[in-house]
């Protein structure tokens, strides 16, 4: 990782200074690991979560250990990586206003982000260039040209192919390079090859084309490599040549390397006895590199002006290991300004403040560098990320995105028993089958172990022995075993154990404002008027009603998915005639003329009676966060309620493991907030173990908006604000 400081006086100074850097200062890091020391081996997008049938002991190489013999408890899981921009963009709203904003934009998942997806990938995904397989070049990519297909020479090592890439690939990755070994053209008097003295080696040349076209850097060296230089010419020794006695002594060097190519020799002895350049010979000193290079090209093409509301959503599992590489491109908008960047996952249970993203307790990423955060993903629920770095300003202007992290539940096998899943008490795998009273499960782990009490139930195989208390106890086990098993095609908002979160549409809502004031502000001069702040915009996933049902045209191919509430094979209630799509998401062209989908999260709920795994009505999870600077915000659902089971990230439950969800028509939640509500197209469900539906709700179309009527507008319009529609088909 390397840093550069960009002083900038104005747009045109901050694409020459792009051009005038040296290629060490404009790299930025672009990574993701497929082996760590929890997860040696990273489950592929093709493999998938692995499936969670309690803990197991793990012990990996003491190489990896520093030569100490250790055992970790694992609940699977997998590696799953991330990389954003921190800069500027424009955003759209419904009555057609135009609004400049700092913000995050997506730099890998690009298809993911643009079709209303969590852009997380896997590292299979991930490490590989982005491009348009089919060698177009109109897919997302903020108009500017893909350099890569597959097949073809990578244009920025031309002797090598690329095999691979992927519309999800990550901007600027390049794929470890061939080994090629270098060459140099020794130097041996100023730029002289040939000296009528003896005399010894002055410097080498590894990259001088145009004069030495020989010369090469060579590519895939993980450590520098041995420097090897022909012996003296001249002879016999001792003879004296134009005044100089040749001594005969052989010249030694050492070389650098910079991103796996040979950047410099150090003459450690010049030698003597040199009448003609000596060869030089570079040699390997370890396995050819497999560590990728940059591209800083590719990601600030894309990069500038790329920011989406909301910053681009994040999703990953339990027991997973999220790597999530922030890249500061700056800002064309505001090229005066020198605004450092930070991730900080609000209320989210971070192990090390170090990655907190909250400068005075951990760093701030400047313009032309990037960093990589790392989370364990501990605990299932709904949170959200922001800047911050002046977060009443970065918030108001648009830095703030989704994430939620899925249950360690939902990977348990078709046909377990939820609750002895979570409260099994056995220690070792003989202990009983999983998904039994006597067999392993979360309560075998201490870091997830949680009974009605409080407690842990891990008792050692020995009875009476006291539970032992567990402070980081989130979701206390159900009171009684309610029968509920596993099925397939079934989520869970929360472990709950007994089948009360589950769900089968995600649907992620960001509630948040603007004072359009404010940002004209920002665009132009700082600081702003804080205390002036009031919001005339008030936005669902960056949008206000109507556009907060559009639907992207790509949305109406199923395989396409989406996640506004459309699964696949089921049919787009949003299409007009010969299945165009009836409302589109507004696009907002920017300064290059290129319209983005800025906003690209509708909030349109589709549900159907039939489509759940069962074959009953389907359910909703509403994962809702208010992420507004400066207003509560309250959301109405009159005709289907909203069956509230989860706040700030935690299951509504006692430590006596009694369910305290509720039922309601309206909520109310504050700035930095976050809800989870389900909403069932079953109108009366019968009890566990099937929940069976016994009345659904009628075919039709309601809406979800807020009472508040000053908060349904468009600014100076009538009509907009927090509103979105749920359609219930057959």
């Amino acid at each position: 990782m390397s840093r550069s400081e960009l002083y900038l006086r104005g747009a045109a100074a901050y694409l020459l200074l792009l051009v005038a850097l040296p290629a060490a200062a404009q790299n930025f890091m672009v990574q993701c690991p497929t082996s760590t020391l929890w997860h040696s081996t990273a489950p592929t997008s093709t493999q998938g979560e692995p499936a969670y049938t309690g803990p197991t002991l793990y012990q990996p190489s003491p190489l990896l250990t520093n030569g100490v013999t250790l055992t970790y408890v694992s609940n699977g899981g997998a590696v799953k990586c991330q990389q954003i921009s921190g800069g500027d963009g424009y955003m759209t709203e419904a009555d057609g206003n135009q609004t400049f904003m700092f913000a995050f934009g997506p730099l890998s998942g690009l298809d993911k982000i643009q079709n209303g997806q969590a852009g997380t990938d896997y590292p299979d995904e991930f490490n590989q260039p982005y491009c348009d397989p089919s060698g177009t070049t109109t897919a997302y990519n903020n108009g500017q040209p893909i350099p890569y297909a597959p097949g073809q020479p990578n244009p920025l090592s031309p002797n090598t192919t690329l095999n691979s890439c992927s519309l999800n690939g990550a901007l600027g990755y390049l794929p470890p390079a061939v080994y090629r070994p270098a060459a140099g053209q020794v130097i041996l008097l100023g730029n002289g090859l040939t000296s009528t003295t003896p005399t010894g080696v002055m410097a080498v040349i590894v990259s001088d084309p145009a004069n030495f076209p020989t010369a090469t850097p060579g590519a895939g060296y993980a450590t520098p490599p041995s420097v090897t230089f022909g012996p003296p010419d001249c002879s016999p020794v001792g003879s004296v040549i134009n005044g100089v006695t040749c001594t005969h002594v052989q010249a030694t060097g050492s070389a650098a390397i910079g991103n796996g190519s040979v950047i410099e020799v150090g003459i450690t002895n010049p030698g003597n006895g040199y009448l003609n350049a000596p060869s030089v010979t570079f040699t390997l000193t370890s396995p050819v590199s497999q560590t990728p290079g940059t591209d800083p090209a590719a990601i600030m093409n894309t990069g500038v002006m790329n920011g989406n509301i909301p910053a681009p959503e994040m999703a990953f599992d339990e027991d997973d290991e999220f790597f999530l590489t922030l890249t500061n491109v700056g800002m064309i908008m505001r090229p005066d300004l020198f605004e450092q960047h930070t991730v900080h996952f609000h209320g989210y249970p971070n192990a090390s403040s170090f990655y907190d993203g909250v400068p005075d307790a951990s760093l701030a990423i400047n313009i032309g560098a990037s960093f990589t955060y790392y989370y364990l993903a501990p605990d299932a629920g709904t949170y959200f990320w922001h800047c911050h770095i002046t977060p009443p300003e970065h918030l108001e202007m648009g830095m703030v995105g989704q994430l939620y992290v899925r249950p360690r539940q939902n990977r348990v096998p078709v046909g377990t028993n939820l609750y002895y899943a979570m409260t099994g008490t056995g220690t070792i795998a003989s202990h009983g089958t999983f998904g039994t009273a006597n067999g392993l499960s979360q309560q075998s782990d201490l870091r997830t172990a949680c009974n009605s009490n409080g407690q842990s139930e891990l008792y050692n195989g020995t009875a009476g022995t006291t539970p032992s208390a567990d402070i980081l106890c989130s979701a206390p086990s159900p009171a009684a075993n309610d029968g509920v098993t596993h099925v397939a095609g079934y989520k869970y908002v929360y472990n709950d154990g007994d089948g009360s979160t589950r769900y089968s549409v995600d649907v992620p809502i960001q509630m948040h404002g603007f004072d359009p004031n404010f940002h004209f502000v920002g665009m132009t001069f700082n600081p702003e008027g804080f205390s002036d702040m009031k919001d005339k915009y008030f936005l669902l996933n960056g949008r206000s009603y109507p556009d907060t049902v559009g639907v992207r045209t790509s949305s109406v191919v199923p395989a396409a998915g989406w996640t506004g509430g459309l699964p696949d094979s089921t049919a787009n209630p949003d299409v007009g005639t010969g299945a165009a799509p009836g409302s589109n998401a507004i696009f907002t062209q920017g300064s290059d003329a290129q319209p983005r989908p800025e906003q690209p999260m509708s909030t349109l709920v589709v549900l159907s009676q039939t489509g759940a795994p069962d074959g009953g009505p389907q359910i909703a999870a509403l994962r809702v966060v208010n992420l507004s600077v400066t207003e509560y915000h309250t959301l109405g659902s009159l005709n289907i309620p909203l069956h509230v089971i989860g706040w700030n990230a935690k299951m509504l439950r006692d430590q006596a493991g009694n369910n305290m969800d509720y039922y309601t028509n309206s909520i109310t939640i504050g700035g930095g907030e976050s809800m989870d509500a389900l909403l069932d197209a079953c109108a009366v469900r019968g009890p566990a173990p099937t929940y069976a539906c016994t009345t659904p709700v009628p075919v039709g179309t309601y809406f979800i908006y807020t009472p508040n009527l000053d908060h349904l507008s468009n600014d100076a319009e009538n009509f907009g604000g927090l509103m979105t529609e749920v359609v219930v088909t057959p």
